[in-house]
C-alpha cells in the first residue's frame, strides 16, 4: 500500500518542460531576437531613407515652382511700372491712341509671358494688343464707343480686316474695378476673359495725373494655362501631382490634364480642388479641408504624411504671396510608392533571408539537443518506471563519463529502494487496517456535521439577502383585504407607521385610489394571474413613485411587492423635457415639414416648386458704420433689425431662408404652397421700409435698404450630412439677387414676372430695361405702395 501511495504522488508531480525544449528554446530565442532586431533596424532605416528622399524631392519641386511663379508674377508688373514711368515722363501720350498702338505692339514682343497688353480709360476708351491669337488688335475709339472692334493685323501692324464688333465697356470689367478700388498695383480676381473663353488673372496698375485724378488702368492678361503647362511638364515623380489653389479652395493651376473650370450652358464655374477628377488632387484637398477646417488656416511650408486608398502620401503645402494681393497655396503630393518600391523589395529579401537563417538554426538546434538529451531521457524513463513500482528496472552505462557515473548510482539506489519498500509494506499493511477503520468513522461524522451547517448557513444567507435587497415594502393580503408586513428596508420603514399589521388596503392607502388598489388585489385572486403597475404614495413630506407587482400565493392570499422608482421617473421626465427642447431647436433651424422628413430619413431633400416669390434686402451704408462700431455693437444692431424682419416674415406666413452679413433673404410659397405668396412678400417689403424709418430715429443713423423681388420656379431642400440648412437654387434666386444689387437705396425693385402678378393690387413705377449680369436687358419696376 505504501508503495502505491508513493507511486500515486509521483504521478501527480510529473509535470514540467521537456529537456529537448529546454536546450533548444534559449538558442532559438537568441537567434530570433538577433534576426528580428536586424530586420527591424533595416526596415526603420529604409523608411527613414524614404522620408528623407521625399522631403528633399518635394523641397526641390517646391523651389522650382516658386521660382517660376515669381517670374510669372514679377514680369507683368515690371512691364506695367516701365509703362507708368513712360507716361509720367511724357514719353507716352494716353490721348494719342495711334502712338499707344505702336508702343504696345513693340512691348508684347519683349517677353514670352506678356502676350497681351491693354489700356482702359476713365472715359471708356479701350486699346488692346494680343499676339496669342493670330495678331488680333482690340481697339475702342471715340467714334465707336461703347463698341469694341477686333482687327487682324499684318506683319507691319496695319489693320487688314475687321473681325468683330460688339458692346464692351472696360470700366465694368473685373480688372478695371479692382484697380480703381485698390488704387495701387494689384491683381484682379480670377475671371473668364471676354475675348477668349479661358480662365485668367490680370495684373493692373491705375494711372493718375498730377492732381490725383484717375486717367485709366494699364493691364496685362495672364492666362492660368501658362502655369498649368509648366506644372504639367515639371518632372515631379512617376505619379506625383502639383496644384495651386486660392484660399477659397478653387484651382488656379495643376499638373493634371483637366481645365480649372466647369463649363455649363449658362456659365463657366471655377473648379474646386475637392471636386477635381484627379484622385490625388481631390483626396489631398479634401484631407486638408477636413483637418484644418478651412484653407485659410493653412500655414506656410507644412510637410504632412497622409494615407489615401491604403497608401501613404507625402504632402507639402507652401504659401505663395507677392505683396500685391496674390495669396495662393501651392500643394505638392507624391505617393510613397514612387520611390520606395525598390527599398521595400530589398527589405522583403532581407526578411526572407532572416527567416531562412532562423529555420536553419532551429533545425541544427534540434539535432544537437537530441544528441545531448537522449541518454538523459533514458535515465528519466527508468526513474519513472521505478516511481510507478517497477523496482527491478535499471539503466545502461553510457560512454559519457558524467552520465555513466549517474547511471551506476541510479542502479545501486534502485536496489536499496526494493529492500526498504518491502519492509515498509509489511508494517504498513498491519497498521493501515486499524487506521482505515477509525478514519472512516471520523470522516462520516464530519460529513454529517458539515452538511447540516451548510444547509443552515444557506437558508440564513438566502433569507438575509432577500430582505436586505428589498428597497421598499412587501405586503401579504388575504381575500378580505387584511395586510401582513414582511421585514423590509429599515430606512424606508422609518417613514411609515410601524403598526400596520392587520390593516386593510383601504386603511393603508389613505387616498381616493384605495378602491383601485383593492380592485387590483381582487383581480389577481380571481384570475390567479400576476399584474404590474406604477403608483405614487406620500411618504413623510415626499411624494414617491413605486413599481408594484401583485402575484397570487393561493386562492385566498396574494403578495404585493413594491420597489421605489422615483429616480427613474425623474430621469424619464428629464428625457421628455430634453426631447421637447431638441424639437424646438430643430424647428428654429428648418421648416417643420422638412424637419419631420429629416427625422425619418437623413438623405438629401430636394423639391421643385413652380411658383415661389423671393425677396433679397441689403443695408446701404452699413460698411462705413461698421468701421465706427465695435463688433459687439454691430452684432447687437443687426440682431435688433433682423429680429423684427423675422417677426414680419412670421406675420405674413413666409419662410426665412438665411442672412449673409447684412443681407436678408425670405421666400413665399414653400415648403408649403401659398396662393398669396407674392402679396405677402410685397406687404413685408413695404413694412420693412416703414420699420427702417423708425429704426433710424431710434439709433440716430441714416441707414437705408435696397430690396429686390422676383417670382418663378426654384429647387429647395437640404443637402449634406452636417449643419443642416434649408436653401434655394435656380435662376429665379439669381434674378432676385440681381434685382436687389442693381436697385437703389430706399427702393423696392421687382422683376416683370412679379409685376404681372401684383400690378392689379399694388402701385408701381416703371423703371425700364436695365442690364442684368448673366441675363442681358430686363424690364424692371419700382414698387411704391398698395392700392386702396
Amino acid at each position: 500500500m505504501l508503495l502505491k501511495t508513493l507511486v500515486s504522488q509521483s504521478d501527480r508531480r510529473s509535470f514540467g518542460v521537456p529537456l529537448r525544449l529546454v536546450l533548444v528554446i534559449p538558442f532559438v530565442v537568441q537567434i530570433f531576437a538577433a534576426v528580428g532586431l536586424t530586420g527591424w533596424i533595416s526596415s526603420r532605416n529604409g523608411q527613414k531613407a524614404v522620408n528623407d528622399l521625399a522631403a528633399r524631392l518635394m523641397q526641390e519641386v517646391t523651389l522650382r515652382i516658386e521660382q517660376r511663379i515669381a517670374v510669372f508674377a514679377d514680369t507683368p508688373h515690371l512691364f506695367l511700372q516701365i509703362n507708368e514711368a513712360a507716361i509720367r515722363t511724357g514719353n507716352l501720350d494716353l490721348a494719342n491712341f495711334s502712338t499707344i498702338e505702336r508702343y504696345f505692339r513693340h512691348q508684347v514682343q519683349l517677353h514670352e509671358f506678356v502676350t497681351s497688353f491693354y489700356f482702359g480709360s476713365e472715359a471708356g476708351h479701350f486699346l488692346m494688343l494680343n499676339v496669342e491669337r493670330d495678331n488680333l488688335l482690340y481697339i475702342l475709339d471715340e467714334s465707336s464707343a461703347p463698341l469694341r472692334k477686333i482687327y487682324r493685323l499684318n506683319e507691319r501692324g496695319d489693320r487688314v480686316e475687321l473681325l468683330q464688333s460688339a458692346e464692351y465697356d472696360p470700366r465694368e470689367r473685373p480688372w478695371y474695378r479692382v484697380a480703381v478700388r485698390e488704387g495701387k498695383p494689384t491683381w484682379s480676381p480670377i475671371y473668364v476673359f471676354a475675348a477668349s473663353p479661358i480662365l485668367g488673372i490680370t495684373p493692373v496698375l491705375p494711372i493718375y495725373n498730377e492732381t490725383g485724378m484717375l486717367l485709366g488702368v494699364l493691364a496685362v492678361d495672364f492666362t492660368l494655362s501658362q502655369i498649368s503647362d509648366f506644372l504639367g511638364n515639371l518632372e515631379i515623380s512617376q505619379s506625383g501631382e502639383a496644384f495651386i489653389i486660392e484660399r477659397s479652395g478653387e484651382i488656379v493651376a495643376s499638373s493634371a490634364n483637366e481645365p480649372p473650370f466647369v463649363a455649363t450652358a449658362q456659365e463657366r464655374r471655377r473648379l474646386l480642388a475637392t471636386d477635381s477628377s484627379n484622385f490625388l488632387i481631390r483626396s489631398t484637398a479634401r484631407y486638408l479641408q477636413e483637418r484644418f477646417g478651412s484653407f485659410d488656416r493653412l500655414e506656410n511650408k507644412q510637410l504632412l504624411n497622409v494615407k489615401f486608398d491604403q497608401q501613404r502620401q507625402f504632402v507639402r503645402v507652401t504659401s505663395i504671396q507677392d505683396g500685391r494681393g496674390l495669396d495662393w497655396l501651392m500643394v505638392v503630393v507624391i505617393p510613397e510608392t514612387d520611390f520606395a518600391e525598390q527599398i521595400y523589395v530589398h527589405t522583403r529579401i532581407a526578411t526572407l533571408l532572416c527567416l531562412v537563417a532562423l529555420a536553419l538554426a532551429i533545425w541544427l538546434g534540434l539535432i544537437t539537443s537530441r544528441w545531448i538529451s537522449q541518454p538523459i531521457l533514458q535515465l528519466s524513463e527508468a526513474s519513472r518506471a521505478i516511481a510507478s513500482g517497477q523496482l527491478d528496472r535499471g539503466v545502461a552505462v553510457t560512454s559519457v563519463k558524467e552520465l555513466g557515473v549517474l547511471a551506476d548510482s541510479f542502479n545501486r539506489m534502485a536496489g536499496q529502494l526494493r529492500a526498504h519498500f518491502q519492509q515498509l509494506e509489511d508494517y504498513s499493511r498491519s497498521q493501515g487496517q486499524i487506521v482505515e477503520r477509525r478514519t472512516e468513522q471520523l470522516q462520516q461524522e464530519i460529513r454529517d456535521r458539515q452538511l447540516l451547517e451548510e444547509q443552515l448557513h444557506t437558508s440564513e444567507s438566502k433569507m438575509r439577502a432577500f430582505f436586505e435587497a428589498m428597497t421598499n415594502i412587501v405586503l401579504v393580503l388575504d381575500n378580505r383585504g387584511n395586510i401582513e408586513v414582511a421585514p423590509t428596508n429599515p430606512t424606508f420603514l422609518s417613514d411609515l407607521d410601524a403598526d400596520i399589521i392587520g390593516l386593510t388596503v383601504e386603511q393603508f392607502f389613505l387616498d381616493e385610489k384605495a378602491d383601485t388598489w383593492w380592485g387590483y388585489v381582487r383581480q389577481v385572486l380571481d384570475t390567479e394571474q400576476a399584474i404590474t403597475f406604477d403608483y405614487r404614495l406620500p411618504v413623510g413630506d415626499r411624494q414617491l413613485w413605486f413599481s408594484a407587482r401583485i402575484s397570487p400565493i393561493s386562492k385566498s392570499s396574494a403578495i404585493w411587492v413594491s420597489r421605489e422608482i422615483s429616480d427613474r421617473k425623474q430621469a424619464e421626465l428629464a428625457l421628455q423635457i430634453a426631447q421637447q427642447k431638441s424639437e424646438k431647436l430643430l424647428l428654429n433651424i428648418l421648416p417643420k415639414p422638412i424637419a419631420d422628413r429629416l427625422k425619418q430619413d437623413t438623405k438629401a431633400i430636394a423639391n421643385h416648386f413652380d411658383d415661389v416669390t423671393i425677396l433679397f434686402s441689403d443695408i446701404v451704408g452699413f460698411t462705413p458704420m461698421s468701421d465706427r462700431l465695435s463688433p459687439i455693437e454691430l452684432v447687437n444692431l443687426l440682431n435688433r433689425m433682423f429680429s423684427l424682419f423675422d417677426q414680419l416674415a412670421q406675420k405674413h406666413g413666409l419662410e426665412k431662408i438665411k442672412t449673409i452679413g447684412d443681407a436678408y433673404m425670405v421666400a413665399g410659397g414653400l415648403p408649403i404652397p401659398q396662393p398669396n405668396r407674392a402679396e405677402a412678400i410685397a406687404d413685408m417689403a413695404l413694412e420693412m421700409q416703414t420699420f427702417m424709418k423708425q429704426f433710424n430715429a431710434d439709433i440716430n443713423e441714416s441707414l437705408q435698404i435696397r430690396i429686390g423681388i422676383n417670382s418663378g420656379p426654384v429647387v429647395a431642400g437640404v443637402i449634406g450630412i452636417k449643419k443642416f440648412s434649408y436653401d434655394l437654387w435656380g435662376d429665379t434666386v439669381n434674378v432676385a439677387s440681381r434685382m436687389e444689387s442693381s436697385g437703389l437705396p430706399g427702393k423696392i425693385q421687382v422683376s416683370a414676372d412679379t409685376y404681372e402678378i401684383l400690378k392689379d393690387k399694388y402701385v408701381f413705377e416703371k423703371r425700364g430695361a436695365i442690364a442684368v449680369k448673366g441675363k442681358g436687358k430686363m424690364m424692371t419696376y419700382w414698387l411704391s405702395g398698395k392700392k386702396n
